[in-house]
């Protein structure tokens, strides 16, 4: 017969081991749902998950960063860093499958053509592009290209690291604060009430890099709360935004806050460097 501490040991391992199990199947849904990447089948899915998935969207941010960060360094050995920059960018996009690119544009036709909380909703959730979705991204992605070229390099990669957690963490402050829009919609899923403890993790991902980076000296303290303070900005303005026009967010306007929240962050370094 097992001893009564031995059973509340193995009992304590179990639960440890299903716990982590369970974090780890909830990180790999939100990398299914953010990327391209093909997760383990053992994962499976379940649409309630992606309820819970959305306090690992900061480490999805993280993956997204180290692939970018690769491709940068790869072809800042071939070419110069306008083209590295351009590559990095490229990448991103691709392996996001353009999903929040595709949100910004859509916010930017709706928010620019429509002028009720109903016509707003309704041009959102037409695919087509419109003339402000398309001067939106297009701006968006040349003021992308044009900050992160005017950094040193070693700024660059860096300043990849810490930029794609913390406009992730910005977008996930919606939901952690804010009511959905619709009904119905493509990020329904992970709109549901999230909880303060989701949300502590969300933040402790995001901080990862910002530790790392900062203990090594690799990145100045100076910047990356400039940085961040940059995207906490635009983001608090973008909500109230969303706020005062449709009374809530959609997916869309997730995607337009990560995006906004990137490029933010990455004026507020080039500010900090540049002085």
């Amino acid at each position: 017969m097992m001893e009564p501490d031995i059973i509340l040991d193995t009992t304590w391992r179990a639960r440890c081991l299903q716990c982590c199990i369970r974090q780890l199947r909830l990180f790999f849904i939100a990398l299914q749902f953010f990327t391209r990447i093909q997760i383990p089948r053992w994962v499976g899915f379940d649409e309630r998950w992606l309820q819970h998935a959305s306090r690992y969207f900061p480490a999805v941010g993280i993956v997204v960063a180290l692939v970018t960060v690769l491709v940068y360094v790869i072809a800042s050995l071939l070419w110069t860093q306008s083209i590295a920059v351009l590559l990095s960018t490229i990448a991103g996009i691709y392996l996001t499958g353009a999903f929040h690119e595709d949100g910004f544009a859509d916010t930017c036709d709706g928010f620019g053509g429509g002028t009720s909380s109903e016509r707003v909703l309704e041009i959102m959730k037409d695919s087509r592009i419109g003339a402000y979705g398309a001067i939106g991204i297009g701006l968006m992605l040349a003021l992308k290209w044009m900050t992160l070229s005017s950094l040193p390099s070693p700024v660059v990669v860096v300043t990849l690291l810490v930029a794609h957690p913390v406009s992730r963490l910005a977008a996930v402050s919606l939901v952690w604060r804010m009511d959905y829009a619709k009904a119905n919609g493509k990020a329904k899923p992970i709109g549901q009430e999230m909880s303060n403890q989701e949300f502590c993790i969300a933040t402790a991902t995001t901080l990862l890099p910002i530790v790392i980076l900062c203990l090594t000296g690799l990145m100045p303290l100076l910047a990356i709360l400039t940085g961040s303070l940059f995207a906490a900005l635009v983001s608090l303005w973008l909500a109230r935004m969303f706020q005062r026009r449709i009374g809530g967010y959609t997916g869309d306007c997730l995607g337009a806050v990560q995006q906004v929240a990137e490029v933010a962050f990455y004026l507020g370094v080039l500010a900090t460097i540049a002085y």
